[in-house]
């Protein structure tokens, strides 16, 4: 029993067999998969008597800032969302969920249940739960408030009446290390509001050091990141750098417990301490030793997301880093990154830091080298693309299809078996700057070539789960089950995306590479300091 317990739908407490980008399952329409494939990959965390050994990072931050706060251990506790009832009594004021996509209004989300006509899974779990916990509530009579937090709290905000048919009592939205203590006594006393704001971020020093394992080792590097896409809420954060004492701490309780990976948590690793902040050329030095840090304790040292323009302007960072983590043939880097589009213009007017210290007219040059850069030092880079931003048209997806089908070509002429990357085309989403924008819906707004955009996005991803699958899971034994699963779902999508575009009246018709642009990675070509002191 605790006064306070925290916890999170099961999609987030899912190991998913550790299979690269299967988190994303949580994203898929559960109303149009067999209920099985659901059931199949989802593999929970253990926990000790209810209470999990590993937890999702954001839980363990409300975990500590509470525990810095003047909240005892004993009222304070992580509950596996399975076995959260345990731990709910007449004591207990608050229960508190951390959520990413609570409604299914995500991007990936968007995306794959068009526009939100589907329920996704995320959606379902999260209300299974959410009417657990009232069942509890109702059953004994209990007054304690139910709360949710977390990067998807915004959707509860932004469709009120769900939460109240849910009876959510708060909704807290904003990063809360340095008023954890003073909100959760806020809703105890019950002056709180519903929608609780928290204006401003904590200072590096607020951040509090976790005091528990996280789930798959993640720790935090830095917080926002300072590009300022204006699409991206993390991006529109003042960027802060965890120190890499702290940076070790963690990493050190992690291993300790028994998870031998680190997972470097970001928006953009290659942003880690940087000085240039006109040109965002990275601070070599300052990144290469955070991997030397994190691999003093593991060997499964991993990136979760960087730029590509940030590798290009510094290939010998990428070597150099490959080299500390032992990446081969055997052991690939994986990162997830933003390619967002093709379009110069595009990505000049809504992102016009995220190509530095290139130009938006290099951008289409950026991706394909920088892809280049990836594969040569054996990183498996995971972009994500947008339908439907403001202003696209046709000319634009159709560059960003064709993008696609040159870097597939360019990089296996140039690398064979060592070249991979996919993409998976996002929907847009009215947020950050963009916030009165309309949610992009995929079958009432869709043109011929975002059309090309998504088939030769997915055309790709059939290759790579081909080609690619077998060399990042080479040592998981699930890779002989999954695999012909995995090859056989990339060949129904491809096919339903074919005949959905025919109901459309769009044609698949073939594409060429975009002309002129080559990989060109020679060394006078490599971007330095004095190269950069003379552009600007």
């Amino acid at each position: 029993m605790a006064r306070i317990v925290l916890t999170t739908d099961e999609t987030l407490t899912s190991t998913y067999h550790d299979v690269p980008l299967l988190d994303f399952l949580g994203c898929a329409p559960y109303d149009k998969l067999p209920k099985w494939v659901f059931r199949f990959f989802d593999t929970q965390l253990p926990d000790e008597n209810g209470v999990l050994s590993q937890a999702p990072y954001g839980l363990r931050k409300v975990e500590a800032a509470l525990l810095r706060d003047g909240f005892n251990r004993d009222e304070v506790v992580v509950a596996h969302p399975r076995a959260v009832e345990r731990f709910i009594d007449g004591k207990t004021t608050i229960v508190a969920l951390y959520e990413m996509d609570p409604l299914g209004l995500g991007p990936v989300s968007m995306m794959f249940t068009n526009g939100g006509q589907w329920r996704n899974y995320t959606s379902v779990k999260f209300r299974e739960l959410i009417n657990r916990i009232n069942r509890v509530r109702e059953a004994k009579g209990l007054k304690f408030k139910l709360v949710v937090g977390g990067p998807g709290a915004w959707q509860l905000e932004f469709r009120r009446e769900e939460r109240e048919k849910l009876r959510i009592d708060h909704v807290v939205m904003g990063e809360v290390d340095h008023v954890a203590g003073e909100i959760f006594r806020d809703i105890e006393s019950g002056s709180a509001d519903e929608a609780v704001f928290v204006r401003g971020w904590p200072r590096v020093e607020q951040i509090p050091t976790i005091v528990a394992p996280s789930y798959k080792g993640l720790v935090e590097v830095m917080r926002g990141c300072g590009r300022g896409c204006r699409f991206c809420e993390p991006n529109l954060r003042v960027a802060r750098y965890i120190p890499i004492e702290k940076i070790e701490e963690e990493i050190r309780l992690n291993v300790n417990a028994g998870i031998d990976h680190a997972w470097l948590h970001s928006e953009d690793v290659f942003l880690y301490r940087v000085e240039d902040k006109k040109n965002f050329y990275p601070n070599a030095e300052a990144v290469v030793e955070l991997f030397e840090v994190a691999r003093r304790y593991t060997r499964n040292v991993n990136p979760t997301h960087g730029s590509v323009a940030g590798a290009l302007a510094i290939p010998d960072m990428i070597e150099r880093i490959s080299e500390i983590v032992d990446a081969g043939p055997n052991h690939w880097v994986g990162i997830q990154v933003g390619f967002e589009t093709a379009s110069p213009e595009l990505i000049g007017k809504y992102m016009n830091n995220k190509m530095k210290p290139f130009s938006p007219e290099e951008w289409p040059w950026v991706l394909l080298n920088g892809t280049y850069v990836f594969n040569k030092n054996y990183w498996f880079p995971a972009y994500t693309t947008i339908l439907g931003l403001p202003g696209d048209t046709d000319e634009y997806e159709i560059m960003t299809a064709r993008l696609i089908v040159t870097m597939e070509k360019e990089l296996e002429e140039k690398l064979g078996n060592r070249a991979h990357f996919t993409v998976t085309p996002l929907a847009f989403v009215p947020m950050g700057l963009l916030k009165d924008q309309e949610f992009y819906k995929i079958d009432d707004m869709i043109t011929y070539g975002q059309f090309l955009h998504l088939y030769y996005a997915w055309k790709h991803m059939m290759r790579e789960v081909t080609r690619g699958l077998p060399a990042v899971m080479k040592n998981n034994p699930f890779l002989i089950p999954f695999y012909p699963l995995a090859r056989l779902g990339t060949r129904i999508v491809i096919r339903q995306i074919e005949k959905w575009g025919k109901s459309k009246g769009y044609e698949v018709k073939r594409l060429e590479p975009l002309e002129g642009l080559r990989i060109e990675v020679d060394e006078h070509r490599w971007y330095s300091k004095p190269a950069l002191a003379e552009a600007y």
